[in-house]
């Protein structure tokens, strides 16, 4: 990993960071109420609210990670962000239009005035914090690599630019500062992807290369040295002669021909390989097939645990899109029901029009940037793609932009998150200013990922998104879906739904992140457990709220004829 471009993208952070700030200045001097910090004072038109939803949900696993799950898996995996994108038409089908007529600020308001229980409204925010929590480690550790893999600064540097924007975007304009900046960065992240995608385009075709096949090993193009940062196991599929220097299985080597047998092999951290070309890529162990079948991808000869893995992910996407805290709360902002429906009507295409080129960073990484296979670090591969493919200056220059996409990403994503959570608590804090109570949300929502992210080591930023989607398909998801279309949830029902579905999978979340990855049933449950615990979370809330059906709320059919009844048409 080099770092050639340290100018570059310093350069492009320098300007998007002014950018934001320049934004978040305007909407700070028009945010002065509570409502205009937890919703915009619900102002925001359809078409900006759905570019800054566009904005918040193209977040480190979309810019980063989809094109590091092509590159190590294939074009099958285009259907994890296929199916996020799917999300949104249940969300429009099922929840945006009736949650916006309720007329809560955000989901812990609208669980308490449905059901009429401050138990429910804690174990909501819990659920809410947790998703949150999860959603921002892939956003910290994507700014992490962006800037170790483009200027070689220590990871922490790029949390520290988080935590810092985040503070000073959110913490002084709230939702009304950060709708603007999110809209616009929406567009700057479209630009900085789908500029460089076109001309990577123009220089491979130039070259004459064949396309990447996905049905033969990746091979290196050319001699390549290979350094590795931190310890890896990789797995090696054909023999291979390597020149070594550091830590190779145990044994230190210094410059010496050291032959890999096909098998597992172990490099310790700071050694560099030099592997012959033509040479089969070895794969990281976190990136090969986990017992029968990779977890994205279908396996070609189905059998129970890849089938499992594959639709508890997708299962997990769909749903756990519909419940995602900081999507959910921009329909708030929403003038009316109608708006609501077509901000979400309108997202989809914007998320397919940004799709179509990570996947051609990812297969033209198989390319140029194959050795990314070997350390593991596959969301580099966008980053390090310009560089690889047209060395010097030209390169330097992609790589810039694509950096100032990148980090567009995680800022957006961040704060849309950090509003979520702290809007969520502070409803709780009623004993203070509503504005201080929002600032000090600010401060806890960015603490919890902060203190586990140096203990958790580094992961894919797919696989921590998936993990946010999973808590929120368990918990958040069945409480709108039941509370919003049946009239016999009760507090009790959804209480013990929450308690099972959410607790479930964030234990599940919890314990693969302290274990990492592993193999066989246990592993599966544990990676990918919205499968059994999503339609366990639905069941649970159903038959309890049948055994107490004499405990609904008074108020459900009035409820009930707020969320479906049509508003009344605006006074001409």
């Amino acid at each position: 990993m080099t770092a050639p471009a340290a100018p570059d993208a310093l350069t492009a952070l320098a300007v998007v960071l002014a950018l934001t700030a320049a934004l978040g200045v305007r909407g700070r001097r028009s945010a002065r109420t509570a409502s205009d910090f937890l919703v915009a004072s619900q102002g925001v038109t359809p078409l900006r609210n759905a570019t800054a939803i566009g904005g918040e949900y193209v977040s480190a696993a979309a810019y980063l990670g989809t094109a590091g799950l092509v590159l190590a898996y294939g074009t099958g995996t285009l259907w994890l962000p296929v199916g996020a994108t799917a999300g949104y038409v249940l969300l429009l089908a099922f929840v945006t239009a009736p949650l916006r007529r309720s007329g809560a600020y955000t989901i812990s308001d609208f669980a308490e005035w449905r059901l009429g229980s401050p138990a429910v409204r804690r174990a909501v925010t819990c659920c809410v914090c947790c998703v949150g929590w999860f959603y921002l480690l892939p956003q910290f550790q994507g700014a992490g690599v962006t800037l170790r893999v483009l200027t070689g600064a220590p990871v922490w540097t790029g949390w520290a630019v988080i935590v810092v924007v985040a503070v000073g975007l959110v913490a002084s304009g709230g939702m009304r500062g950060i709708t603007a900046v999110q809209a616009v960065q929406f567009w700057i992240k479209l630009v900085a992807v789908a500029v460089p995608a076109v001309a990577l385009l123009a220089i491979w075709h130039a070259g004459g290369a064949d396309a990447p096949a996905e049905d033969r090993p990746v091979r290196f193009e050319r001699t390549t040295r290979v350094h590795v940062e931190t310890g890896v196991a990789v797995t090696v599929r054909q023999a291979v002669t390597v020149t070594a220097t550091g830590r190779l299985d145990g044994v230190r080597h210094d410059g010496a021909a050291v032959p890999l047998a096909p098998g597992r092999h172990i490099v310790g951290g700071g050694t560099e390989l030099v592997f012959p070309r033509g040479a089969a890529v070895p794969h990281a162990e976190r990136l090969t097939a986990s017992g029968d079948g990779m977890w994205a991808v279908p396996p070609g000869r189905p059998t129970p645990l890849g089938l499992y893995t594959t639709y508890s992910t997708l299962l997990g996407v769909l749903l756990g899109t519909m419940g995602l805290p900081h999507i959910l709360m921009r329909f708030y902002t929403s003038t009316s029901g109608r708006a609501a429906r077509r901000t979400a009507a309108l997202v989809p295409g914007l998320l397919a029009l940004f799709y179509l080129f990570p996947a051609l960073y990812g297969t033209l990484g198989r390319h140029y940037t194959p050795e990314l296979l070997m350390t593991g670090d596959i969301d580099a591969t966008i980053l390090l793609l310009p560089l690889r493919a047209a060395p010097g200056l030209p390169g330097a220059l992609m790589a810039g932009v694509v950096a100032a996409g990148a980090f567009a990403a995680f800022i957006s994503t961040s704060c849309g998150i950090v509003v979520a959570i702290a809007g969520t608590v502070t409803q709780r804090m009623r004993h203070r200013d509503g504005v201080t109570a929002f600032r000090i949300g600010v401060v806890l929502a960015l603490a919890a990922p902060l203190a586990v992210l140096p203990a958790i080591g580094p992961r894919d930023a797919a696989d921590l998104v998936v993990m946010a989607l999973c808590v929120s398909a368990c918990s958040l998801c069945p409480l709108l879906v039941l509370g919003i279309w049946w009239r016999g949830l009760t507090a009790a029902g959804a209480l013990t739904g929450l308690l099972t579905g959410g607790g479930l999978a964030v234990a599940a979340g919890v314990a693969r992140l302290a274990s990492g990855p592993g193999t066989g049933w246990t592993a599966a449950l544990l990676a990918q457990p919205s499968l059994a615990v999503a339609p366990t979370a639905f069941a649970v809330m159903i038959a309890v709220s049948l055994l107490t059906r004499r405990r609904a709320p008074r108020r459900a059919d009035a409820a009930m004829a707020r969320l479906h009844l049509p508003e009344p048409a605006p006074a001409p």
